[in-house]
């Protein structure tokens, strides 16, 4: 059944604190999110039980950072009022679209799944990871394409007035969020194997193009005289006194939109230049390693071995040497 500005339940005042104290529980979601975390500690503990090791850090970063943060966005006290104050579905939704994204990138599920999934299974996540349709989604240009037009397209179509009004399309919105933030950030980082590896000053610019466009974004709802969700808002502020003129919550969500999207990402730009610098210096090290071989080769009169490089192409299979064989 379609829900309506007056079907809203009542709730208090929002404040900072009506985060932690008015938890709900989405059972689909709340299901999803215990799979998700299940399945990958499941995969920790398969690593670790036939002695392998696994980086705590991953781990963390997964499960704490990436599941808990969408468990935090989507059962507590930001989700109740997600519906009543734009501002507070704004929090939700940088969480989802950037924090969510990035944490789960961070713990490297799919090296995960390639050397603790036996032959079959894997086999079938290599051929996906070969598949042309994976190297389609997470083609940088288009991710970035989606990852900038979503939410203009959430905004400024009627897309938001329906999430508003249906439980179900409410949910996949959601679940919308952190995909498209997934395809964006996933090859960003670059610790999963994925088809067609970016570079790392690539992905540099790539994040530096991307930084505008929240901005942008931002300052045009702040600045625009319709409401967003239509009367979605005016017709709560009829039944909550206590709610925010609709007008002046969306120019905070506004703000907290062009703030947060260019604090994260700017922090995004940081780890990455760190990853760039780390890997120059692997790569640097790894050179002088073979230079010495070399010398070492050519002081004791034997030939130097050939040397074979794995391409690029095989890099999943080259980031997978402990399997089940």
């Amino acid at each position: 059944m379609p829900i309506t500005a007056l079907d809203a339940a009542p709730l208090p005042a929002f404040g900072a604190s009506r985060v932690f104290t008015e938890w709900g529980l989405d059972p689909y979601l709340f299901v999803g999110t215990v799979w998700v975390a299940g399945l990958y500690l499941l995969g920790v503990w398969t690593l670790r039980s036939r002695g392998d090791q696994w980086p705590a850090g991953r781990t963390v970063a997964f499960v704490v950072g990436g599941v808990g943060s969408f468990y935090v966005a989507t059962q507590s006290g930001l989700a109740a009022y997600d519906t009543t104050l734009l501002s507070a579905h704004m929090i939700q939704h940088m969480i989802l679209s950037m924090v969510v994204p990035l944490f789960l990138a961070l713990g490297a599920p799919v090296t995960l799944a390639l050397r603790t999934l036996p032959r079959r299974p894997r086999a079938w996540l290599l051929a996906v990871l070969h598949s042309r349709v994976a190297r389609v989604l997470t083609f940088a240009p288009l991710t970035l394409a989606l990852y900038v037009a979503s939410p203009w397209a959430l905004y400024f179509t009627h897309w938001y007035d329906v999430t508003l009004h249906s439980t179900y399309q409410h949910e996949m919105m959601h679940v919308h969020l952190v995909l498209v933030g997934s395809l964006f950030f996933w090859p960003l980082l670059g610790i999963d194997p994925l088809p067609g590896r970016l570079s790392h000053p690539f992905r540099l610019l790539v994040i530096f193009l991307s930084l505008p466009f929240h901005a942008f974004l931002g300052v045009t709802i702040m600045g625009q005289s319709k409401l967003i969700g239509g009367d979605w808002y005016p017709h709560l502020h009829r039944t909550l006194a206590w709610l925010p003129d609709p007008a002046a919550d969306q120019r905070v969500a506004g703000g907290l939109l062009w703030a947060s999207g260019d604090l994260v990402g700017l922090m995004l730009f940081v780890v990455l230049f760190v990853q760039w610098v780390r890997a120059s210096m692997q790569e640097a090290r790894r050179e002088d390693r073979r230079l010495d071989r070399l010398e070492r080769q050519a002081a004791s009169g034997t030939a130097p071995a050939v040397e074979e490089r794995a391409p690029a192409s095989l890099e999943t299979t080259r980031r997978t040497q402990h399997d089940d064989e």
